[in-house]
């Protein structure tokens, strides 16, 4: 009697490790496909010059003699306004993609107008941080390319004014920010401009940039956690990041922003929440995360409860965003049972299980943070029934995408294992119908017919 026993508990063991297996190969892909989705992601500044946001901007096609006369005028002007007046007419000329060609080819000029970011003007330097970002998200190619040896003065420049959080230097930080947010998604990026800035002081200097309090900029905070979010994901060396400090740094954040949706203080707010959770999510993924003891920094359950507070937040104001939480969660309980213990004991499951009738995407990532906690064993299973999770399973099953049933039959494969009444719950449900009307699906049937085996067994 007991080998048999020990048999049956031997085979159960192996299919949690074989579902674990499964889920956590498909999640790799799935990281890697959004971190390549990720790299590129062409923004525009919130706040354009004054003439643009009224319409009554006219893109100008420039020649090289106009181009050299507006960078003379803007280096050697003898009024200030004479001098921004210039530069602002560049920039507009700059949106076109002749103009654009034609400053490239022209000698000098990219280092004139880099030059000018030195000016201890501030509209200046503002104006030639925005020509910069014109040039840096050109659809071109060979625009782009031209950029980069402004790469290292931008490193200069920002390293040495990311400590000065006063006006006027904020305009240009968030200016230059994205412009560096556009050069670190060159498909040249991993091998020429990324080991320059990890080789440099700019890191710790974003992470001073996103450290929650008074000083905290919102336009500069955004700029920056982007530029940390496509270093992140170019995987080129984030044990580095994460020795200096971003985990920490970016939970402290995480829990201010849920702070200030509480307090109502939320306007604007998801620019900034989107690129933080994007930055944790992928920076969990690493192994020197466990190296350095970072998975033990976001073991605090009010990590939980600040991402579930982002969540509904979410919910409201940009639904689409509501994916970017959901991965977070999933990697903060995907190796963790504190944080699983977390859920259960702050009564979470329930707000959870509300957005499974959303897109599939947001239902696939919700069944994948219960199948987490269900695989933990047991005593988890114990907390997930009885309640409304079997109802909430048993609608999935009636949907057409593959993956969402696939997940869900994971996880009622996880919940029979364990707890043998949801199972018997199940089949009294008219569970089994359920599961023979999916038995024409080829990519479902094998999962299909060992959950029928675990129902009728249990």
């Amino acid at each position: 009697m007991w080998t048999q026993r020990h048999s049956s508990l031997r085979a159960v063991g192996c299919g949690v490790e074989e579902l674990r297996r499964r889920r956590r190969e498909r999640e790799a892909a799935l990281r890697k496909a959004r971190r390549e989705q990720q790299l590129v992601s062409k923004r525009l500044l919130r706040d354009d010059a004054p003439e643009e946001a009224d319409g009554g901007c006219v893109v100008l096609i420039l020649g090289e003699a106009e181009i050299q006369q507006f960078l003379q005028l803007a280096q050697r002007g003898t009024e200030e306004k004479e001098k921004e007046r210039a530069l602002v007419t560049l920039r507009q000329g700059l949106q076109h993609p002749e103009t654009q060609q034609t400053f490239i080819r022209l000698e000098g000029s990219m280092r004139t107008l880099v030059g000018l970011l030195t000016s201890n003007q501030a509209l200046l330097q503002l104006e030639a941080a925005r020509c910069l970002h014109e040039l840096s998200h050109s659809e071109q190619p060979a625009v782009a390319e031209a950029c980069l040896p402004a790469t290292s003065y931008l490193l200069t420049y920002v390293s040495g004014h990311s400590s000065d959080l006063i006006s006027p230097h904020l305009t240009v930080l968030e200016a230059l920010g994205y412009a560096l947010s556009q050069l670190l998604q060159a498909k040249e990026a991993p091998e020429k401009i990324i080991p320059s800035v990890l080789g440099s002081t700019l890191p710790q200097h974003m992470l001073l940039l996103l450290q929650p309090g008074p000083k905290l900029n919102p336009g500069v905070a955004v700029e920056f956690a982007w530029c940390l979010h496509y270093i992140i994901c170019s995987q080129v060396n984030n044990a580095l990041l994460i020795t200096h400090g971003a985990l920490s740094t970016l939970e402290l954040l995480l829990l201010d922003l849920a702070g200030a949706v509480q307090r109502s203080e939320d306007a604007g707010l998801e620019l900034l929440v989107c690129p933080v959770l994007r930055c944790l999510s992928n920076l969990l993924t690493e192994a020197a995360v466990e190296t350095v003891g970072g998975q033990m920094q976001l073991r605090d359950e009010r990590v939980v409860a600040a991402l579930f507070i982002l969540l509904q937040f979410l919910l409201q104001k940009q639904p689409s965003l509501l994916p970017e939480g959901l991965w977070l969660l999933n990697n903060l309980t995907a190796n963790s049972p504190s944080l699983c213990t977390s859920l259960l004991s702050l009564n979470l499951i329930e707000p959870l299980l509300q957005l499974l009738p959303g897109p599939n995407v947001v239902s696939v990532l919700v069944l994948t943070v219960l199948c987490n906690v269900a695989e933990k064993g047991p005593a988890y299973c114990q907390h997930l029934w009885p309640g409304p999770l079997l109802a909430s399973l048993l609608d999935m099953l009636a949907l057409s995408d593959s993956e969402v049933v696939g997940q869900s039959l994971e996880l009622l494969q996880l919940l029979f294992l364990y707890q043998p009444e949801a199972a018997q719950a199940f089949l009294q449900q008219s569970g089994l119908q359920a599961l023979q009307r999916l038995e024409e699906e080829a990519q479902l049937q094998d999962r299909v017919h060992a959950l029928q085996q675990i129902a009728l067994r249990g």
